[in-house]
């Protein structure tokens, strides 16, 4: 019997589209019959290995086939993968070995010096398997060797619609939190909005054996959620899903050129933005390409707009959703953090709930927190304090509170004015960064911004902007001049710290304890 379930779903797609290529990334392709082998193989040596059912196992990796196979690999033994950012240096590395609990770690050989440092202090980590070629770490196995032996047949234990999925999240406030999923809550929770999900496990595979073939394109990396769920998603319509090993520009294209993407999906300015210089600079043969969708992180309407300038033909979209709460609206059109982001709600478990945790009557003003029911987290690993604040159970409902603040204007929309955690009280009025930034960002001599609250004697906090220029730049004088012309003087930065390059995560987020610092160090 067919469970929901990301391996046996895989396998059921499988099974109905054999020939069809399921992966491919920087010249690489696998047919769904080849993943499924491939994967089959890498599952039956890391049950060799003693990994068992709700093991956790760590992917510390660039994107490429290997991850893909390993992310198939472990649900098929009912393991839980583990995503590892591969821009942690040794002390997050230990952090989240210890906190993660996982007992195998694959990693790209080009991080060896830090998986050497870190991993024997992991007093749960026994497994290392190095991907691309020979590893210096101590006691590392080969990937390709590891495979070689073992069959490429099923033959799997009975899977559970309980067993878990675990994503860590970006971490920039804090230290990254693993979001646990149930099987079942996150297939449903990030369906594809487009069309009602099937109601049974075989209903979605016989809906992706009667989809035609598409090509869809996640481009942030996989060690991020929004392109894992995109890559499962994509495989539950009966897509091709295409990857860049590393981020850039002209490799964005040059896929998109290639492999006949139909549709990919970002997250915010920080992939938008170097994806518009570089398609400013030389031409790519983009016909197929039919809808560009930003998720997960700000999209401000300065940069659509200059996407959908270089795009006229194609759909520009910005989603609403987190790692805990899965996708959930759209945002309406006309809207930006600019002039004020609304979004209309995909589903009726989806409200705005007051300090008393009751749901923002319509056209009240009343700012709330954006909030979810149904198909939503099981809570974070290890951490059932934080757990209980963020998923609260109100007359019996279970709720995710998302932690952005919004308000529901009178026709049912959701106006989104920012994460709560990152608001600035300045002599007691808030300002929200991305409105800021995305303001910032609408000057030309600006290529990138972060904007967060630094003390302030007086005020108690002020608006500081982190900023990396264009060559040519501009002056301080200039931005102040641009943001009062288009915000109150109150959200207006007093501080700019001006930066060679902007940090960020792999997928694009602001990293605001980073730029905290910096802007108290000006």
């Amino acid at each position: 019997m067919t469970l929901f379930h990301h391996a046996d779903l895989f396998e059921g797609v499988v099974d109905a589209l054999p020939e069809r290529v399921a992966v491919a990334c920087d010249g690489d392709r696998l047919t769904f019959a080849e993943l499924d082998k491939k994967a089959n193989r890498l599952a039956h040596a890391l049950l060799s290995l003693g990994v068992k059912a709700g093991d956790h196992v760590g992917m510390q990796l660039y994107n490429g086939i290997e991850y893909v196979t390993a992310l198939v690999a472990v649900m098929k033994i009912r393991a839980v993968p583990v995503n590892v950012n591969y821009r942690y240096v040794e002390a997050e590395l230990r952090y989240l070995y210890e906190d993660s609990d996982i007992v195998a770690l694959l990693f790209d050989t080009e991080f060896d010096q830090r998986v050497a440092g870190v991993a024997p202090q992991a007093p749960k980590l026994k497994h290392l398997i190095a991907v691309r070629g020979p590893s210096s770490v101590p006691g590392a196995l080969e990937y390709d060797a590891l495979l070689a032996g073992q069959p490429d047949t099923r033959g799997f234990a009975p899977r559970s619609e309980d067993d878990h999925y675990i994503i860590y999240t970006g971490g920039t406030t804090g230290m990254p939190k693993g979001v646990i999923w149930t099987t079942k809550d996150i297939l449903y929770a990030f369906a594809n909005p487009t069309y009602p999900p099937p109601e049974t496990p075989d209903g979605w595979v016989q809906h992706a054996a009667n989809s035609g073939p598409l090509t869809m394109m996640a481009v942030a990396p996989l060690m991020h959620g929004a392109a894992q769920v995109a890559m499962w998603i994509g495989w539950w319509i009966g897509a091709t899903m295409v990857f860049v090993r590393k981020f850039d520009g002209d490799g964005v294209w040059r896929a998109i050129e290639t492999e006949k993407v139909n549709s990919l999906t970002i997250t915010g300015d920080a992939m938008a933005i170097p994806m518009a210089d570089a398609l400013e600079k030389n031409t790519y043969d983009l016909s197929s390409l039919f809808a560009y969708v930003s998720t997960g992180a700000i999209f401000t309407g300065a940069v659509a707009a200059r996407i959908g300038a270089l795009l006229p033909n194609v759909m520009i979209l910005d989603r609403f959703g987190s790692t805990e709460s899965g996708s959930t609206a759209q945002a309406t059109p006309g809207s930006s953090p600019e002039k004020g982001l609304k979004f209309a709600p995909d589903a009726p478990d989806i409200a705005v709930l007051d300090d008393a945790l009751q749901p923002v009557k319509p056209g009240s003003g009343v700012i709330g927190q954006v909030a979810r029911s149904g198909y939503i987290a099981s809570g974070y690993y290890k951490d059932p304090e934080k757990t209980a604040k963020t998923f609260p159970v109100v007359d019996g409902k279970r709720w995710l509170l998302t932690g952005d603040l919004a308000t529901v204007e009178e026709d049912g929309t959701i106006a989104v004015y920012g994460r709560g955690s990152q608001a600035i009280n300045t002599g007691g009025e808030k300002v929200y960064p991305e409105e800021v930034e995305a303001v910032l960002k609408g000057h030309p001599g600006v290529f990138d911004a972060v904007v967060t609250g630094i003390p302030d004697d007086r005020f108690g906090s002020r608006v500081a902007a982190v900023v990396q220029l264009r060559e040519g730049g501009t002056t301080e004088a200039d931005l102040d001049a641009h943001c009062r012309a288009q915000l109150s003087g109150y959200k207006v930065p007093r501080t700019y710290a001006f930066v060679p390059e902007m940090r960020r995560s792999p997928a694009g987020k602001a990293d605001y304890r980073w730029a905290k610092e910096t802007a108290q160090n000006v």
